[in-house]
This record gives C-alpha cells, structure tokens and sequence, in this order.
C-alpha cells in the first residue's frame, strides 16, 4: 500500500510539472511575440469595466449612446449601443467615447474590442489618440475593405478627416468574437495591431500632434470595450469638458 501511494504521487508530481513546463512555454512564446514597451514606459491607467462606475473617468460625444454592460470579455465592458446624435464641424467620426482623466504624449495602449454592427465594407471600431479637441485629433479605423475612407490612420485637425497611412491590401475580420488590438505611437511613427501583436496592420509617420487625450468608439458602428491598459513615459491629469455643449 505504502508503495503504492508513493508511486501515485510521483507520477501526479511528474504530471504537474510537465503542466508547468507547458503553460510556461506557451507564456514565454506568447511573450516573445508581444512587441516590448520602449523604455521608460510606465503603467498610466487601466480599466476592467467590472462596475458601472468605470464610465466616469470617460467623456462622450453623446451620453445617451453608451452604457456598462455585463457582457464584457472577462466581467463588464463599454458598450457602444447605439448611434450618437452628435453632430461634428468637419466630417469625422460621430461615436466617441474619450477618456477624460489622463492625457499623455509618447504611448503603447492595449485593448480587447468587440464590432456588433451587421457586415460590410466600412464595418468598424476606432481607437482616437492625442486628442486635443472635437476637431483636432489623430485614430485609426479598423475596417473590413480598406480604401482610402477606411481602414487607415487619419487625422482631423480643422478640416475634414484625412488618411495618411498606406492603403493596406486587405481589412480585417470583425466576425462576432472579441479581437486584441494595440496602438503604439513613439516620436512620428504610429503602428496599429490587430489580433497578431508581432506585426502592425497599419504603420505611418506623423508629425502634427504629438500630446492628448486617448478614446474609443467608432466611426458610425456599434461595438464594445474592455480590458484597456495605457502605458506612456509621462500622463498628466485631464478634465473635462473636452465636448462643448
């Protein structure tokens, strides 16, 4: 008997670390393929939307539109419900939900987002950065057939929006799941991720704005929020009213 017991946890001692060894595998592998903060980069701000009282930090194009949900990727989300009654100068985006407490320069932002507008060319969800007003600001749009309306890097600064990236030869699939995405911007260069954090799906250079504040949302779609991370050198404190009324 005492031989057996011995033997049993042997061999559950062997299955455990065997356990190990695989999940830090696959850990240091997806690790590898995570693009590095730059230095000096620090945590600045984080949200879960695991309560409602996550959207006070935000400011939003139209209040109305937006709500918590329960239904996020791990516990609750923003979600964009549906279309803003918000009307912009220039033509730009009309859903916008910005995050009013913090404004930075140089950063790397990771997000988990979920598009649940019906399928077609412009089907979108956008991630607005270095915001300094409704109509002076940088995002990036995240559609399925790019053009030069869509799925690109724009800015709107005093006129209507326009892109400055290559146009990719492909969009992206939105399909029903949640997608990971990342924006990092470091001096003039700007690169987008999508799903694969080894390797932009759009990449440009700029050089008009380089400090604001950072948001969500999309162009004139629906779609949801969750587990944001925002990394920067520096984060000063925002306030608000950055939409005037």
């Amino acid at each position: 008997m005492k031989m057996t017991i011995v033997a049993l946890t042997t061999t559950l001692n062997r299955c455990t670390l065997a356990w190990i060894f695989f999940l830090s595998g696959n850990l240091l592998a997806w690790a590898a393929d995570d693009p590095p903060l730059p230095a000096g980069y620090k945590l600045v701000w984080s949200e879960s939307f695991d309560a409602p009282a996550a959207l006070e930090n935000f400011e939003f194009s139209d209040p109305k539109a937006w709500r918590w949900s329960a239904e996020g990727k791990s516990g609750g989300a923003l979600e964009l419900f549906q279309q803003s009654k918000y009307e912009t100068k220039y033509r730009s985006p009309f859903n916008m939900a910005m995050l009013a407490a913090k404004r930075c320069g140089d950063f790397v932002l990771e997000l988990d987002m979920k598009q649940t507008g019906k399928e077609y060319g412009h089907r979108d969800m956008c991630v607005y950065f270095h915001f300094q007003s409704p109509t002076r600001y940088y995002y990036t749009h995240l559609a399925t057939t790019p053009d030069p309306n869509a799925h690109n890097i724009f800015i709107v600064n005093e006129a209507p929006r326009k892109s400055f990236a290559p146009i990719s030869s492909k969009g992206i699939d939105w399909g029903s799941d949640w997608k990971h995405v990342r924006v990092a911007r470091q001096g003039d260069d700007i690169r987008v991720y999508y799903q694969d954090m080894s390797q932009p799906v759009l990449q440009a250079k700029h050089s008009d704005l380089h400090e604001g504040y950072i948001g969500f949302g999309s162009f004139d779609d629906t779609g949801m929020i969750d587990n944001v991370r925002l990394w920067s050198v520096q984060a000063t404190e925002g306030k608000k009213p950055l939409f005037p009324r």
